[in-house]
């Protein structure tokens, strides 16, 4: 997914926020499933992130164009593990590993039968 840099994500110094970094994968996983006319929130439940690592290795600016992959390592009965990264002009700018847990809407943990990951999986792989 390409995202442009706005002054809206940046310090006065024009530079990325880190927190920004976060914001740009979020938007990417979820785009995901709205390019195939689906909604993040799944089968009455949805993912929220349980555990992330991140590594900021440089610094966006404000104008640069951005693309975030989305890269599905594993689902589990009620879990999904994801790394993302963001790139400009193909070198790697920031990158994590992500837990994300499936709760339903009433907050309780969700299970994942074997059909809802295979189909999960048809959303979340490129």
């Amino acid at each position: 997914m390409k995202i442009r840099v706005y002054y809206e994500d940046t310090d006065m110094g024009g530079v990325v926020y880190h927190s920004n970094y976060l914001n740009f994968c979020e938007r990417a996983r979820s785009e995901l499933f709205f390019a195939k006319g689906a909604s993040p929130i799944y089968e009455g439940g949805h993912f929220v992130v349980r555990h992330l690592e991140a590594d900021f290795k440089k610094s966006a600016r404000l104008g640069d164009l951005l693309e975030v992959t989305v890269e599905l390592l594993d689902i589990k009965a009620a879990t999904l593990v994801m790394r993302q990264g963001v790139y400009k002009e193909g070198e790697l700018l920031f990158e994590m590993t992500l837990r994300l847990a499936y709760l339903l809407l009433d907050g309780s943990i969700g299970r994942l039968d074997a059909e809802k990951r295979e189909r999960l999986r048809s959303f979340l792989e490129q």
